[in-house]
């Protein structure tokens, strides 16, 4: 069974993604999304939705007009596990095209899961697809090990603070030794989505003309081609202001039903949208408590004798930290909080401050996974079924450590 690789699927609340152990990059990225005849009925029963009658994916958002669509995976959590069996199947039969009878199985998992999701899962894995072994991993984990195998780092001990932002939610996740800090993990509800609703708003305020129902995307399209993070926002201004033609950038596209193209300009958006991890005031009054604050917050109230390695290594993971300078912002502002508190304190060594920015950092969490799958301790830190049969879905409430 070790000769078949191990299928890797790392669910997020925007994308899915889904591949083999040993690969670099994930086979399939697919939206986290399920069209289904009656999926605004939360509450569906498996036994509603006919066998095949359901599309996942982008073919899921083409659907949408005629069918109902729906998200099971809501700031990292699973909502509807009937629409969760349902997506997994197309995972594994028409994008990964593998039997899962055939190969163990790697899962990831937001932190703070409960464990009774951890359970759901391996009932449905080793009822419904009955694989042979299953392991779910903490995403936070998986990153710390993409970031240190990517940087030839690998054989260090698995402790480092994770900054995971993907599509729904963020987390600042200290791991030490491989295991979580769960007591420190803070959660901050600002993401890719926000961003992308906060360009949408800034651009539709400045007058630009686009097409109603193409503008999220096209928000969506223009924070991911120009966007980058600034280190002063009020000379970012002035810079724009005095030479436009030089920063202000062009969306151009063609409306898919019309026929018709359109022409968006992208201004101060190009900056402003990352600047909300920072300030977060000028996006919402509900949270305002800036990213490196939240950071420093979170090293300086976990054990002490860890607290330098922690910072030592801030990691980056997920695609709304790909901003071109993120890991450069991020560590200048935690170092100047840092620094100020020593000096306050007058006492001890400089603390160094580290945030790593590597080439797997969009797909750190599945990247992670693939390399822990393919390790050898792998096969016998999963759960089997045979284990499953014996014990229960309770086996799955705790997680192995792996050693990278």
């Amino acid at each position: 069974m070790a000769s078949r690789p191990a299928a890797i699927i790392d669910v997020g609340t925007g994308f899915t993604k889904m591949g083999f152990a040993g690969n670099v990059e994930p086979s399939y990225l697919v939206p986290t999304a399920i069209a289904t005849p009656n999926a605004t009925a939360s509450s569906a029963s498996a036994s509603t939705l006919g066998d095949l009658d359901f599309y996942i994916g982008d073919e899921a958002m083409e659907k949408s007009t005629s069918y109902g669509l729906s998200y099971p995976v809501r700031h990292g959590q699973v909502e509807n596990w009937d629409h969760m069996e349902r997506f997994y199947q197309q995972c594994f039969y028409k994008y990964l095209r593998c039997d899962p009878e055939d190969h163990y199985c790697l899962l990831t998992e937001p932190p703070l899961n409960a464990p009774e999701n951890r359970e759901y899962t391996a009932e449905i894995m080793f009822e419904t697809f009955n694989v042979p072994g299953l392991c779910i991993a903490v995403q936070a984990v998986l990153a710390l090990a993409a970031s240190f195998t990517s940087t030839g780092a690998s054989g260090r001990p698995l402790t480092g603070t994770v900054i995971d932002s993907g599509d729904g939610v963020t987390h600042v996740i200290p791991v030490a030794d491989g295991y979580v800090i769960g007591s420190n993990i803070k959660s901050i509800p600002i993401a890719g989505r926000d961003l992308t609703l906060f360009t949408q708003q800034m651009m539709r305020d400045r007058g630009e003309v686009m097409p109603p129902e193409l503008s999220l995307d096209i928000a969506r399209r223009a924070k991911e081609q120009y966007a980058y993070t600034c280190s002063d926002i009020a000379k970012e201004f002035a810079k724009h202001d005095a030479d436009p033609g030089k920063y202000v950038k062009a969306l151009e596209g063609v409306h898919s039903k019309t026929g018709k193209p359109y022409r968006v300009e992208v201004g101060h958006e190009r900056f402003l949208a990352p600047e909300v991890f920072f300030h977060p005031e000028i996006y919402s009054s509900d949270f305002t408590k800036p990213l490196p604050e939240v950071v420093d917050s979170v090293i300086a109230t976990c054990p002490i004798d860890t607290r330098r390695n922690l910072y030592k290594n801030i990691v980056l993971s997920g695609g709304s930290t790909m901003y071109k300078d993120m890991g450069r912002r991020l560590q200048r502002d935690v170092k100047r909080l840092v620094d100020a508190r020593m000096a306050q304190s007058n006492k001890g060594a400089a603390v160094d401050v580290n945030v790593l920015s590597h080439p797997m950092q969009r797909f750190a969490v599945w990247f992670g996974g693939s390399v822990c799958a393919s390790s050898s301790d792998f096969y016998t830190s999963c759960f089997t079924k045979a284990d499953y049969e014996e014990y229960g879905a309770s086996i799955c409430r705790t997680n192995p450590v792996f050693k990278v």
